[in-house]
């Protein structure tokens, strides 16, 4: 697969995936592996399987992580889009230290909704050696979560899980008394309702002249909430107001560029003393997340 757009000069996912290398260092890998039309090597991207092998695979060559396996139906992000959200927000903490990428153990970094792929945590912890506190509703997703950590001793010592008892909130009950981040991240549910969900997945591949098939796989809580990504995020925006110094920044990704004018609205309401809204290239299609701060 090509990843066409413009990664962050720091992402080591540019160009073309080198399958070759990827069999190697997971052999597992080569039953998804065939010639496409144009005989270039590559996978089925329909097939769940194979996606997730494919995760495994990378996380390995580029991240050392020896084991790292997901529960079915359980969200299985593509890994280049997940590092240059990193990638973009170290950037944004550079600016806060004299335009030096921080580094280390001391750095802390909260990842609301964690999932079962432990993701975030397992790149920056890589990249940039910083501390992660992923939280999570899914007591299902965090004890797959757990099993990534104890057979990766590196990010044991870095990472914390800790369960979101009270599905209605979101740094509530997460954040300690105290407690300081110098960064939250999220990807929060992006889809209105679960029909709207599985709408978008079979229109993309109805586009694609294929069966709709749920490749990269989700729970309802990772894929849709009421009111969407809008409602998600503002919400994120309101709890962060009631503990301003928790975080020297806020974030989260926004999947819909439409979304990003009532998020505005809702910042303005908060009286937050900056955001910024930074813009990703991410294969086909774009990205961006918005980040916020009260310091």
């Amino acid at each position: 697969m090509s990843i066409k757009g413009i990664l962050h000069p720091r992402n080591r996912h540019q160009g073309q995936y080198d399958f070759n290398e990827l069999m190697r260092v997971t052999p597992e890998l080569k039953a998804y592996v065939k010639a496409n039309h144009v005989g270039i090597s590559s996978i089925d991207f329909g097939n769940p399987n194979g996606v997730k092998m494919l995760n495994r695979a990378l996380l390995k060559k580029f991240y050392g992580i020896e084991l790292w396996d997901i529960p079915e139906n359980y969200l299985c992000p593509p890994v280049p889009g997940r590092a240059d959200y990193l990638h973009y927000a170290a950037d944004l903490l550079a600016d806060q230290y004299g335009g030096k990428i921080p580094t280390g153990e001391a750095i802390r970094i909260l990842d609301i909704g964690v999932g079962a792929n432990c993701i975030y945590p397992i790149i920056g912890v890589a990249e940039y050696g910083w501390s992660f506190v992923g939280s999570d509703i899914d007591s299902g997703a965090l004890r797959s979560a757990q099993k990534i950590l104890d057979h990766n001793p590196q990010l044991k010592k870095n990472v914390e899980l800790r369960f979101q008892k009270n599905s209605a909130h979101i740094f509530k009950g997460m954040v300690k008394p105290q407690e300081h981040f110098h960064l939250t991240i999220c990807n929060p549910p992006f889809h209105e309702s679960k029909q709207a969900a599985e709408e978008v997945n079979a229109r993309k591949w109805r586009n694609l002249g294929k069966a709709a098939v749920a490749n990269f796989g989700g729970q309802n809580n990772e894929l849709w909430c009421e009111g969407g990504e809008v409602a998600f995020i503002s919400k994120m925006v309101l709890e962060s107001r009631e503990m301003p110094g928790s975080a020297l920044w806020y974030s989260s990704f926004v999947s819909k560029e439409a979304s990003l004018g009532p998020l505005y609205g809702v910042l303005r309401q908060v009286r937050a003393s900056i955001w910024k809204t930074v813009e990703m290239s991410q294969g086909q299609k774009k990205g961006r997340f918005i980040a916020w701060s009260f310091v």
